[in-house]
């Protein structure tokens, strides 16, 4: 007997089996009802298609995976009990489950959500023994569980995924064969295998799967039996794949109020886009729906009868007409009406027309699938660049400002991480905060080709977070969600935005890149609170202000040990005490490198560890080390201008002035509305001697923000510089007045201006102050020596600088250069200074 597709006969043998009945017939072969002869029992005889059959590798992958599925053994799965050929036709012998499938009784009017949920928790320990045998089931839905006449679920088609493998579009292995929406995925990743409404997104996307995307096809289940509706319905099979990948499925209670929060909850995890964030094991789900089954046993108001709109698509379930383009199979799909053997597309006995109608629906959804995969990819790599605008925070509560700051830097540092994106830095795109231009105008303004722009609202403890991603040259939305989340919970909008945008933006992360990524995040959103937190307070640059980070990095840290990004925080606090509040770098530093060593054993990727590092080194006066992390955290971020930056500093100290400008500039490409790296340029050009570089840089900085401290003090000494003295005066004053004389190099160059202006009083008034804060380590010795250096007394001018020496500052290597120092510049006592610290003069 040839292997072939037509009616076996009622009495037909095939080895030990007698055929009695045809059960259905569907795109993997036909379907009987057979006797085994031999232990006199009934089973399900799959006679496999020739088509299937003559596909040698695709029939070894399968007999490799149908080995191991039929070792399982469970009273929730359903048994494999033999493959083999007789006569020249390849069947398979299976457990023949007598009953109903799982979806007429899910979308009964009288269905019962207790008795569903049972059911589904069956399902559940038969999910839990597959994946602890390492066998993923890759197309779970109701079709593929039996409900038996004695009440207990049964999960078919374990194992038969493999059979119905295809070739991915790169590599077809016959001829004309078009690419499909069947794959194994562990095989052939860039495919996609399951069924539309209940794959997950790792699935529809074409990747790998794990026993993960069972439970996000568990959670759909749930979903199901709790709405009597798919959670990804769409208008089409393309629509439901776009929101199987990008959307949130509605709320439950949108359609059953009744329902329980605690399950809204564990659907919710199951339906997590990022298998990393859902339920790691169906065992814990299970466990947690069985808690749930135990509070709301004897309940009768959970079960809605069903809505009207779903009649028709039920009425038609049993029928090869089926048009609820949602439901498309792509593995057979059993029908309610006859025993679990029937794994077939549809049910086609009489209707060959509804047969061509299906034929013509499953190749169309496959190639619309594939090109709409393809076409994705392509369009990712033409998107080189995105800007997140600061989250609004609608209530204008500065109690949330942390919360919309934090979320904003949080998503900016995400998209970072993606290789050949340009991400428009923090600095650059607070600068629209507050501000009523448009997305699109930003956007063009920033000469990028995509926004992200976004709003929350706290509703009581709810957060209700809205955001856009906006194709700027199009000038259209390319995607937008809402989420609504307890405010402790805001770690999850952050994650789910970012991944979102990551999976539009650019193709899937290698394996080493997704390691990386997780490894930055926490799961606890304690942890990601405090760390938003200590962000605001940080990006503040005060000595108040880091002292506030500090503690709320610590506490990140202390609800979650392992979080790299915490430790970095704190590195990056310590790290700037000495620069911003006149801490001791003997008692700072240290405490940076410990910490900036902590994140990177996590991570040792984290170039803002390895920046915060070098800079830490750089105050110890450990050049050569200091240099090294600041070159690996560039190669590690070459579009973090904070590296740039900082690097240039340890270049202007070590002498090389051209190379350090070529730094800044480059931070300023990256972050061209930076205020401090555009202060640290004008700095750099006086300290080349391009005085009227300086006083240029200096004002456009001022132009970009009139009220920002440090750009009126640089461009004071530069206006000294150039015998302007009225107008440097006007300047420091200016900056003493917007720091509210809290900034201590503004008060200390003051103190220089009045010193050589001949205003000595005004000069030691000032010098008293300083003196009384250095006291309290609230200014360098250098502030002091600024004052002293200004008035002429080399002496006391040498003896303030020595103090930072014995304190081992880093401040103390920039002085080298600076305008304030200048009278001392052939003083041998000045450059043994630079000489003990390792430098030339």
């Amino acid at each position: 007997m040839s292997q072939t597709k037509s009616d076996l006969a009622a009495g037909t043998r095939l080895g030990r089996y007698e055929i009695r009945s045809k059960l259905g017939e569907g795109g993997m072969g036909t379907v009987y009802l057979a006797q085994d002869t031999e232990l006199d029992r009934k089973v399900a005889l799959k006679i496999l298609s020739a088509e299937l059959a003559a596909n040698q590798d695709r029939m070894r992958r399968f007999v490799q995976e149908a080995k191991a599925a039929a070792a399982l053994n469970h009273p929730n799965i359903a048994h494999i009990y033999e493959i083999g050929v007789s006569d020249g036709v390849n069947y398979i012998a299976l457990e023949y489950v007598p009953g109903d499938s799982l979806r007429p009784h899910m979308h009964r009017r009288d269905r019962k959500l207790s008795v569903l949920l049972k059911y589904l928790l069956q399902v559940a320990e038969g999910l839990a023994k597959a994946h602890a045998e390492g066998i993923v089931h890759r197309d779970l839905k109701p079709d593929n569980i039996i409900i038996t006449p004695e009440g207990y679920a049964k999960i078919l088609d374990f194992g038969l995924a493999k059979l119905v493998e295809r070739p991915s579009a790169e590599s077809l292995e016959e001829p004309g064969e078009a690419p499909t929406m069947v794959a194994a995925q562990h095989s052939t990743p860039g495919m996609i295998m399951g069924t539309v409404g209940y794959m997950s997104p790792e699935q529809a996307r074409g990747e790998e799967v794990d026993q993960r995307s069972d439970i996000f096809s568990f959670g759909c289940l749930l979903y199901e039996a709790t709405t009597g509706r798919k959670p990804f319905k769409g208008d089409s099979t393309i629509d439901s794949l776009h929101k199987i990948i990008y959307e949130p499925a509605p709320a439950i209670t949108d359609f059953n109020p009744a329902a329980p929060d605690e399950l809204q909850r564990i659907i919710r995890k199951c339906l997590i886009k990022s298998r990393d964030k859902r339920y790691q094991t169906i065992r814990d789900a299970a466990s947690d729906l069985e808690e749930l089954l135990e509070q709301i046993k004897g309940r009768t108001d959970l079960d809605p009868s069903l809505a009207p709109a779903s009649k028709s698509a039920i009425s038609g379930m049993a029928h090869a007409g089926e048009t609820d383009l949602e439901r498309e199979p792509t593995l057979p799909t059993p029908s309610h009406a006859v025993s679990s053997a029937e794994y077939v597309v549809t049910e086609i006995k009489r209707h060959k027309l509804a047969a061509v109608l299906v034929f013509v629906i499953v190749v169309s959804a496959g190639v619309i699938a594939s090109i709409w995969y393809w076409r994705s990819r392509s369009t990712a790599t033409t998107i080189e660049s995105i800007a997140v605008l600061p989250f609004d925070n609608q209530n204008r509560d500065p109690e949330l400002d942390y919360l919309s700051d934090g979320i904003t830097e949080s998503l900016i540092n995400k998209l970072a991480q993606l290789p050949n994106l340009r991400v428009v830095p923090r600095t650059t795109v607070f600068r629209y905060k507050g501000n009523q231009k448009d997305a699109i105008t930003i956007g063009n303004e920033l000469g990028v080709r995509t926004v992200l722009a976004g709003r929350l609202q706290r509703h009581g403890d709810t957060l209700v977070v809205s955001a856009e991603f906006i194709d700027v040259g199009e000038n259209k939305q390319i995607w937008g969600e809402q989420y609504t989340q307890k405010i402790s919970d805001a770690l999850a909008v952050q994650q789910e935005i970012s991944r979102e945008i990551s999976a539009r933006l650019r193709p899937a992360l290698s394996n080493e890149a997704r390691r990386q990524l997780a490894s930055r995040d926490t799961s606890n959103p304690e942890a990601y609170q405090f760390y938003l937190k200590g962000r605001y307070y940080w990006n503040k640059r005060t000595a108040e202000n880091l002292r506030k980070a500090m503690e709320q990095f610590q506490q990140a840290a202390d609800k979650d040990p392992n979080y790299a990004l915490a430790y970095s925080g704190l590195a990056d606090c310590y790290v700037l005490l000495p620069e911003y509040s006149g801490t001791s770098s003997s008692e700072s530093i240290p405490q940076a490198i410990a910490f900036a060593q902590r994140a990177l054993e996590f991570d040792d990727s984290l170039a803002a560890a390895h920046t915060s590092l070098a800079y830490a080194f750089e105050n110890l006066w450990q050049w050569q080390e200091s240099e090294k992390e600041f070159k690996r955290a560039i190669e590690l971020d070459p579009n973090y201008p904070t590296a740039h930056h900082w690097y240039a500093l340890l270049l202007r100290d070590t002498g090389r002035v051209d190379q350090a400008i070529a730094e800044l500039k480059r931070a300023q490409e990256l972050d061209p509305l930076s205020r401090v790296i555009g202060q640290t340029l004008a700095s750099a050009y006086i300290t080349k001697g391009d005085v009227d570089s300086a006083v240029e840089e200096a004002r456009r900085v001022i132009d970009l923000d009139p009220n920002y401290p440090r750009a009126h003090d640089q461009l004071g000494l530069a206006l000294v510089k150039q015998g302007k003295y009225t107008e440097a005066l006007a300047a420091f004053r200016k900056a003493v007045e917007l720091s509210q004389g809290n900034d201590r190099r503004a008060l200390s160059s003051l103190g220089f201006g009045y010193a050589v202006t001949g205003n000595r009083a005004e000069a030691f008034a000032i010098v008293k102050e300083l003196q009384q804060r250095y006291a309290r380590q609230e200014v360098l010795g250098r502030d002091v020596a600024a004052v002293y250096a200004g008035l002429g007394d080399r002496d006391q001018a040498l003896a303030w600088l020595d103090k930072d020496f014995q304190a081992r500052s880093g401040a103390l290597a920039r002085t080298r250069k600076e305008i304030q120092f200048e009278s001392l510049q052939n003083d041998q006592r000045f450059l043994d200074l630079f000489r003990r610290m390792g430098l030339q003069p």
